[in-house]
């Protein structure tokens, strides 16, 4: 596994490096400690494929003019057995260097020996990380948050495994606690409403409003029957809970496996309180000094890490709360299974929470500054023809995860999901996310990949061989060859980049620079009608390398790249 852009880099330095201490040698140059090389890729590949501003960088430790260092240095550098051919100087003494051929030949050969494995690389220095996504709420159904969070974080985590990580993806159920105990009073109040009528129930304004919740109420009655109304309240409330949490549990499982994501776990909030650990993070947090009593009440000074105010962490009952739940989970993830670093992805309305735990995970010992980051996703709009869309068509209730897969295919929403940076605004469009053209991205890139197997298919009817041996690489001379390939060496590289960002939304804008670079290249040269066998079989070698890039590309975000459309 080899990214061949970061190894060309690492070459030109090597280059520079060498011709400095061969031009000291010559008398040149004088002797001096430079600064290593600072290898760019320009805007204008025109200039050359790298630059860099070695001489302007040691102007004064060298003491020479910028451009007398920088012809000395290109005069003395030796390209046998670099990635490189040439060299020039422009400007006030930036040093352009030009890739050879051979660069490009190695990275279809490299494409084609690592097939599915392309794009993955070796981490420097790997790490251990959990990334914990989506994590809703079990007492209703999946909202657009959770439908675009989960696409990041799944796409997050790929990325981080491809970069050479160790990645644990985790789902946090949150099945204790004062949403729990509000989703079982709505169901009792449901259920009695079903019962004896509305008019003896009425439902409480902080209860869960949603029809879901008198359609778990009406499911227990069609099993069940009514005996349970004769129960005390607190047994009915206790038996519909754990009646909703058997529905809905599964169900967000089977939601997410439709829409690609599969867990490594699903970690249950009441282990923690179950087994005393929620307790005993407390109480080490206590010891620590983090901690006082007022009204009754534990609080955390929250205000020590920069916070407005305390935090509660055991009410005046004797309950935790869920920050305390919180603060033990983190713990755990820490301590317990010794992972380097945890990632969230939260919804923006959660920042306020950002600052107090990491404060508390850094009172407990556990570097939560460093160790733990969160992604904060901004909110998404659903928009047809310019018009926000806030209703299912098939419900006439508010759109969920379920009610958008049955309106679109999963690989547009994936698609799209992750076309932004989790911090911007995402309007999302479905009407062009079911058009089948160019204007459709998740089309124009799903196309190349089916168009170029559709190449293939047409050869092989031909009798010619879509995998043809001892294929004569060199011949891939002209400028759109060039250029598609120089687009599919970037794949580990862009893997690493949005790894290291956060940004998966980055392979989305690769896989369109990827599409568009083929389907320039098919626009300007013949396959079947090249003007040799050699160089046909060379271009047939280049477009099953492409399509092998846009297939993994596009499954770092799980979209699927068809062979037909």
């Amino acid at each position: 596994m080899i990214n061949l852009v970061d190894a060309a880099r690492r070459s030109a330095a090597e280059l520079i490096e060498k011709a400095y201490l061969k031009a000291v040698a010559t008398g040149a140059l004088p002797q001096a400690e430079v600064r290593k090389p600072v290898i760019e890729e320009p805007k204008d590949i025109r200039n050359g494929d790298l630059a860099c501003s070695f001489a302007m960088q040691n102007v004064k430790i060298i003491g020479r003019p910028p451009r007398v260092i920088a012809d000395a240095v290109i005069a003395n550098m030796e390209f046998e057995g670099t990635f490189f051919s040439s060299a020039d100087a422009a400007g006030p003494g930036f040093i352009n260097l030009h890739l050879s051929h051979g660069w490009f030949e190695k990275v279809i050969e490299s494409i084609a020996a690592e097939g599915d494995e392309y794009g993955k690389t070796q981490a420097d220095k790997p790490e251990k990380v959990m990334v914990e996504f989506v994590s809703a709420n079990p007492t209703g159904p999946m909202h657009m948050g959770n439908a675009r969070g989960g696409v990041l974080g799944d796409s997050l985590a790929e990325v981080l495994y491809r970069a050479g990580n160790d990645v644990t993806r985790e789902f946090l159920v949150n099945d204790a606690g004062n949403q729990i105990e509000k989703f079982a009073l709505s169901l009792d109040v449901r259920f009695m409403q079903l019962v004896e009528g509305e008019d003896k129930h009425p439902l409480p304004e902080d209860c869960y409003q949603g029809g879901d919740i008198v359609e778990l109420a009406q499911m227990y009655i069609d099993k069940f029957g009514t005996e349970l109304a004769q129960k005390p309240q607190r047994e009915r409330m206790d038996t519909l809970s754990a009646f909703g949490l058997e529905h809905n549990i599964p169900k967000m499982k089977s939601d997410l496996l439709r829409y690609g994501i599969e867990y490594d776990r699903w970690f249950f909030e009441s282990e923690l309180h179950q087994s005393g650990y929620v307790k005993e993070t407390v109480d080490m947090l206590s010891a620590a000094g983090a901690t006082y009593e007022k009204d009754g009440a534990l609080w955390i000074r929250s205000t020590d890490f920069g916070c407005e105010k305390d935090d509660v962490l055991r009410r005046a009952n004797g309950f935790y709360t869920y920050f305390a739940a919180d603060i033990a989970y983190h713990r755990n993830k820490f301590e317990v299974r010794g992972f380097d670093r945890v990632i969230n992805i939260w919804g923006a309305d959660h920042h306020g929470h950002v600052a107090r735990l990491k404060g508390a995970l850094d009172a407990l010992g556990l570097d939560g500054t460093n160790r733990l980051e969160i992604v904060l996703m901004q909110l998404v709009r659903l928009t047809r023809d310019g018009q926000v869309v806030r209703m299912s068509k098939r419900t006439g209730k508010a759109i969920t995860l379920t009610d958008l897969l049955d309106e679109i295919s999963v690989d547009a929403a994936r698609y799209f999901f992750n076309s932004r940076a989790s911090d911007t605004h995402l309007e999302f469009d479905l009407g062009l996310a079911v058009r089948t053209d160019s204007e459709n991205p998740v089309y124009y890139v799903q196309y190349a990949h089916a168009r170029i197997k559709s190449i293939l298919r047409a050869l092989r009817e031909d009798g010619i061989s879509d995998e043809p041996r001892n294929v004569d690489l060199s011949l891939l001379c002209h400028e759109s060859e060039i250029e598609l390939i120089r687009e599919l060496a970037r794949l580990p590289e862009e893997i690493k980049l949005a790894a290291a960002s956060r940004e998966p939304a980055r392979l989305n804008r690769y896989a369109t620079n990827v599409a568009t670079a083929f389907h320039h290249f098919y626009t300007e040269c013949r396959i079947k009608g090249a003007e040799s066998e050699e160089l046909r079989d060379a271009r047939i070698a280049l477009i099953n390398c492409t399509a092998t890039v846009i297939k993994n590309t596009l499954s770092t975000f799980g979209v699927s790249a068809p062979d037909h459309m």
